[in-house]
């Protein structure tokens, strides 16, 4: 299929389930830009939601029409307020009352059990498990849209332990309902000062957090569910009062769109800067972007401030991403930051040091190249210097003269296929092929 490329949120765009549609346009090789047409922003599967529109099309009346009664008949059963009353009913129960139907995804309140009676459910549901709910719920694995690999809890330990040693005392979490979580149950049990408002697509999350605590959100259009009353309760939350400082922590879906999530994340950035205007100048508001570590050319194109750290960031239901010895592999994910490198102190136990050269943490196989100026490694392995390519590269890499630059050793060259279709070259893809132009 012919590469997409995203012009981004238009406005006036038409709405599916999941909001506002982004544009896109076809782009064909050696050919004028194709037609535009509106599509899903969040799910890039056609089968999880088949919305499609030429941007040029006249849509009848009968057609808008059947397509608003069709998001409406697609939202949830229930409102967020409506969620935040059956909690409270819900909690009032005897624990021998207390189910959750794991078919709905749903608390269930007695008068309910009759309609789920053929439904697998839990019984007994205690107040723990109340306050997990990451745990309660099944994860929808959907890779792209809802790609919910949990922070393990040694992640997500060390992630809150340096919030707090950074001195954050609120936290906007985009889409990680871990950390979220962890905030909120250290806030009942402890002195605890930190706050968190997560914002996340899964309104399931609605069952167990009230409107200052959870809104419903859309992180590949910047679509708050709730309209104007969550926007503003976001806004509020990002309000800097007694100076406490806010940070964002983000922890997108990895299929998902580097440049429309970079979109929303600038209006939530803009967001940070409209609520207080002096100090605010020419600050960005602290952001810990969490995503795999071959991203970072494209994150560094969209927010330029951002660099990478080297701590590996792991998942509780991902085969691949788990620390060291369980999982296959080490992690690719890591934090991308706009804040000052050398104040993000990475746990020397698990094997990280510090480079006084480069000013930063880094894995213990990470060793400073001395031709570079740097250290090079982003795979936690000891890279090698290649001088051909004047740059650093995989142990697993060798200099192909035919290519002209380092590959894996069992690759084939005279294929074109490794290039570019246009003109064979490598280092391009063919729709920024020079040739083209």
């Amino acid at each position: 299929s012919a590469p997409l490329t995203l012009l981004g949120p238009a406005p006036g765009a038409p709405c599916c389930p999941h909001g506002p549609a982004l544009l896109f346009v076809k782009t064909s090789q050696g050919k004028e830009e194709g037609r535009r047409f509106y599509a899903c922003s969040a799910c890039r599967d056609r089968k999880d939601c088949n919305f499609f529109q030429w941007e040029d099309e006249k849509v009848s009346e009968t057609r808008l029409a059947a397509r608003e009664e069709y998001n409406r008949n697609h939202q949830p059963p229930f409102t967020h307020r409506q969620n935040v009353d059956r909690y409270k009913n819900f909690v009032l129960l005897p624990l021998s009352k207390r189910r959750f139907c794991q078919e709905c995804q749903q608390l269930l309140l007695p008068a309910e059990w009759e309609e789920h009676l053929d439904h697998q459910f839990l019984c007994d549901v205690t107040t723990t498990q109340l306050k997990s709910p990451s745990q309660l719920l099944y994860p929808l694995e959907n890779k792209k849209t809802n790609a919910q690999y949990l922070f393990a809890d040694r992640s997500c330990q060390f992630l809150l332990n340096l919030l707090i040693d950074l001195g954050f005392r609120r936290v906007l979490s985009v889409g990680t309902p871990r950390l979220h979580e962890m905030i909120q149950s250290r806030a009942s049990q402890e002195e605890f000062s930190v706050r968190s408002l997560l914002l996340d697509i899964d309104f399931r999350y609605s069952q167990f957090y009230t409107e200052d605590e959870f809104c419903h959100y859309n992180m590949f259009n910047h679509h708050f569910f709730g309209g104007e009353a969550a926007r503003e309760t976001c806004r509020k939350f990002l309000y800097e009062e007694n100076g406490e400082r806010v940070i964002m922590v983000t922890d997108p879906p990895f299929g998902g769109l580097v440049e429309a999530l970079a979109s929303s994340f600038k209006k939530l950035m803009a967001m940070w800067k409209e609520t207080e205007k002096e100090g605010h100048d020419n600050k960005e508001m602290p952001v810990f972007w969490i995503f795999p570590y071959f991203f970072e050319s494209r994150i560094l194109d969209f927010f330029p401030s951002f660099s990478m750290m080297d701590y590996q960031v792991d998942y509780d239901n991902h085969a691949l991403y788990k620390h060291g010895k369980t999982g296959r592999r080490q992690s690719p994910v890591r934090i991308f930051t706009n804040l000052t490198p050398n104040t993000i102190v990475l746990p020397e136990e698990e094997g990280y040091r510090f480079c006084t050269v480069c000013q930063r943490y880094v894995s213990s196989g990470n060793q400073h190249c001395e031709i570079c100026n740097s250290c090079t490694s982003k795979d936690g392995r000891r890279w090698k210097h290649c001088v051909l390519c004047k740059k650093c590269v995989k142990p697993s890499w060798f200099h192909c003269n035919n290519c002209n630059c380092c590959t894996l050793q069992k690759h084939s060259c005279e294929k074109t296929d490794i290039g570019c279709f246009v003109c064979g070259k490598a280092g391009h893809k063919r729709s920024a092929c020079p040739s083209l132009s």
